[in-house]
Parts: structure tokens; sequence; C-alpha cells
């Protein structure tokens, strides 16, 4: 049986592609990390699970994925345009914390984040402070033939190369070029800065000396620069939120055609990768997915609330990564029954395996069956339909349950939830600020459950309302089975 193509959905082409590597074997992958000034949203953890599925199924595919994220602890300012201040240097202020502080206490948040969610460690973790010297180099390579400088730093002549701005489809598809900020003294609208001057009287926290001046980096260099160094130009995919389409990635790819003296866009590897892919926004209506907001939906809430994040991670993988995805308790409610279903069934089917005493490779999964896994992930990482066939894999009980073990085996390569690790215990939902005994509910459940096995009901209905009044609701007749929740 002849293996699927595996394609993707380039942004800069908006086409689907056959994936071909650069280096024969290899998939070298880049994706924009987070600017650790605060911790991250859930909408922000969104992009993260998507490049884990795609690293996924590119080792699935069989190729030696080498996947970098960086760390964004300079540079960046409050505006994507080119206006504010840096989003860091602001943060150390209003906190009154050293600003490698909060770069550091951040960081280890969102890493936290990443292992909650079973997202995998990348090759190599990139932090933009570990790389100014290599970010100057850079700047004075490309300075002569593609910049220019004012009173306020070093900028960028997007003139100087061609198709500035077609991965955003800045002006054929939104009739502007984006949110950008005017600068007095630039040539174009779109310049931006490569350098930032440190204002005269003014000392910033994180600064270095540069030909230009006394100042950092603009947001936009270190990922060109991290990129050509850990990964070599050009690389195979980029990956980064929707968000990023408009501005930050044309800015760096206008960056990587000047580093390498290529030409236009029409071939993709002139812009340092071969593909761009974005992830889309999550959006969640009463606008608390801000960071400006002050009270925003991080990952810690969900679990402060009794979820276990892997129902985020399933919520993310039951749509595409190219659609947009609403946030809301009702629908992580759903993801959160989907994924104990799976548990239970899976639970059942270990439990299946054990009587049979047949070994879970005695019943080998056949190239049709492995298919329909292969055919849903290479179709541009429709995860989606990876849930569906598993779950019809499952209800099929004409299949002996050691060739089901092994097709959950292989689902969960792509999916990355847990599922032969998880347990109906872990799935409970038991919020923080509730102060139960779990041990204690379990065996007033068993007394319960054997008084209405023994028809003595005024024990049971008695049972209950002991319950109701520690806020356990009693699941009788859930098909899921789920003996208790919170109320």
């Amino acid at each position: 049986m002849t293996a699927p193509t595996f394609t993707l959905f380039n942004s800069l082409t908006r086409a689907l592609e056959p994936f071909v590597p650069v280096h024969e074997g290899e998939a070298r992958v880049y994706s924009c990390g987070p600017t650790v000034y605060n911790y991250p949203h859930i909408g922000n953890m969104r992009a993260y699970v998507f490049a884990d599925t795609l690293g996924r199924a590119l080792e699935w595919r069989g190729y030696k994925l080498t996947h970098v994220i960086n760390i964004t602890d300079v540079g960046h300012l409050t505006d994507d345009g080119d206006a504010g201040e840096d989003k860091l240097e602001q943060a150390a202020a209003k906190s009154e914390k050293s600003i490698w502080d909060i770069a550091r206490h951040y960081t280890q948040a969102f890493k936290s984040d990443v292992r909650a969610l079973n997202i995998r460690q990348p090759a190599e973790w990139s932090v933009a402070t570990d790389y100014i010297e290599p970010m100057i180099e850079f700047a004075k390579g490309i300075a002569d033939k593609h910049c220019y400088e004012l009173d306020s730093g070093l900028y960028f002549d997007v003139s100087t190369v061609a198709d500035y701005g077609r991965l955003a489809r800045a002006v054929t598809e939104d009739g502007g070029e984006g949110r950008i900020d005017t600068v007095a003294g630039k040539r174009n609208a779109a310049d931006f800065a490569i350098w930032r001057k440190t204002p005269a009287g003014e000392t910033r926290q994180m600064e270095w000396e540069s030909p230009w001046g006394r100042g950092a980096p603009g947001w936009h260099l270190e990922c060109s620069v991290m990129g050509e160094k850990l990964l070599g130009f050009p690389f195979d995919i980029h990956t980064g939120g929707i968000d990023h389409r408009e501005i930050h990635h044309p800015n760096e790819i206008a960056q990587n055609q000047a580093f390498c003296g290529c030409g236009g866009l029409d071939e993709a590897a002139h812009s340092g990768a071969k593909i761009w892919m974005h992830n889309n926004f999550l959006i969640e209506r009463s606008g608390k997915m801000s960071k400006s907001s002050g009270e925003f939906l991080r990952l810690q809430l969900l679990i402060d609330r009794g979820y276990h994040p892997l129902a985020y991670r399933m919520m993310c993988l039951q749509a595409h990564y190219r659609s947009e995805l609403e946030f809301s308790w009702e629908g992580l409610g759903a993801a959160l029954t989907r994924l104990k279903r799976l548990v239970i069934q899976i639970d059942k089917l270990k439990a299946e395996l054990a009587a049979s005493k047949q070994p879970e490779g005695s019943f080998p999964l056949s190239a049709q069956e492995r298919a329909m896994f292969d055919e849903a992930i290479c179709g541009d990482l429709n995860t989606a339909v990876v849930l569906t066939q598993l779950e019809t894999l499952l209800a099929a009980k004409k299949i002996p349950a050691a060739k089901r073990i092994q097709g959950v085996r292989i689902a969960d390569r792509l999916l990355g939830l847990g599922l032969l690790e998880l347990t109906r215990e872990d799935l409970r939902l038991n919020p923080v600020a509730a102060e139960i005994d779990e041990a204690g509910i379990d065996a007033l459940i068993a007394r319960r459950q054997q008084a209405r096995a023994n028809k003595d009901f005024s024990a049971s209905d008695a049972i209950r309302d002991e319950l109701a009044a520690k806020r356990v609701e009693v699941m009788d007749g859930d098909p899921l089975g789920w003996e208790w929740k919170l109320g």
C-alpha cells in the first residue's frame, strides 16, 4: 500500500504543498516563542500544541526532527509595529524587579505550561540575549545595502527586497499595510527597526554597545539570527500564531532575503524557510484573552477550576489548527468528557487484553488500519479526523483487544494525550478551592452502591444527601459511569 503524500499548508503560497526536506531524512523547524514579560494565556499555548503536533507528525513520517523555540527576553515593544516601550523593560519598571528576574520567572511559568500540556521539549530553547553579538554582526552585514540610520536607531528599508509583505498579503487582501507606527524620517511606512538606540538621558536595564550607538536589537532581528545560526538557511518549516503573519514574519523574511542576497519570493526558500505555517486564533468572547485586561485566561486558571490541562489539549486537537477555535467553559467541559470517554474505553480494553492473555503484539495493525491515521495526519495535520478514527477503532468489538491497544498507542504518538497513562481519577473535575477528602467520598460512594444493590434505598438517599452537603454530585445514570463530581 502506497503511503499518502505528507502535505502541509504554506502560508507564503496560500497552498497545500508536499513536504520535501531541505536535508534528506531531516526536518528542521523553528517556532516563534513567547515574550517572557507575563504569563502566557491559553491562546498563546495553542501555538505550541500545534507546533508539537507538527513535530510528532514529522517524526511519525520518519524524519529526524530538530525543533527550536526562542525565548524573547528583549526587543519586543508593546505594539508589534515599532511603537511603545520594550515589554520586558515596562514589566520590570512596574514590578520594581530586575528585568532578568522578570524574564526568568515567566520563562519558568511558560515551560511549566508546556509540560502540563504534554508538549515535548524542543532540541533547543534559544534565548534572545544569548545572541546579541551575532545580531550585531547580522545587522552589520546587511546595513550598507538595506538599512539607514535615524536618531532613534537603525531601520530596514523594505523597498530594497523583492515582494515585501507577500506573506501578509497586506495590500491584496487587507487593503493596507497593517498596524505600522509612524516614525519621523522613515522612508517607507513599513520600514522597521533593526537596532534601537537608547534615548539620550535614559538608561535601560538591557542595552549593549553597537556601531549605531548604545541600545538594544529590534524584535524581528532575533528570529532571523537564531534561525540561521541553529538551523541554517533555508530550513524546512517556520511556525507561529497567525498574528505573526502580518508584521513580524514579513519583517523576518525581509531580513533573511537581505542576509542571503536572495531574490523574490516566487521561490519560497528565499524567505529563509521553505514552508511558513500559522495556527489560527483562539477566540474568547468575554475579552479575557488579552493580558492587558489584568485577569486573563491562563492554563493555571483552568487547572484551579478543576480541569485537567490535557482537556485543553483535547479542545485544540478537536479543531483544525488553521480554523478559529472559540473557547468556552462548556466547550472545555465537552472536551474533558470526550477525553474521559476515551480513558474509560481504554481501561476496559486493558482489562479485556489481560483476560485474553494475548501479548499486545500478537495482532499487528494491517497497512490499511494504519493508513486511516496516516491519511488524516498527512492531510495537513487533521487531528480531528485522527480522534474520530481512534474512537471508531475502539468501538470495533470484532477487532482483537491487542490490535486496538496498538491503535491507541499509534494514535497517541500523534495526539500526545497520554491515553495509556491517564486514569479516571486524573480527570475528575476537582477545583483547587474545594476542600474535599477524595478517599472519604469514594468510601461513601462505595457504601451507597452497596446500599442500592441491597435495595436499601433509604440508606442510599441518606448517603446521597450527605454527599450533596459536601457539594458532591452523584452522577447516577451517567453513560460514562463517572461516579461523582463537584457541583
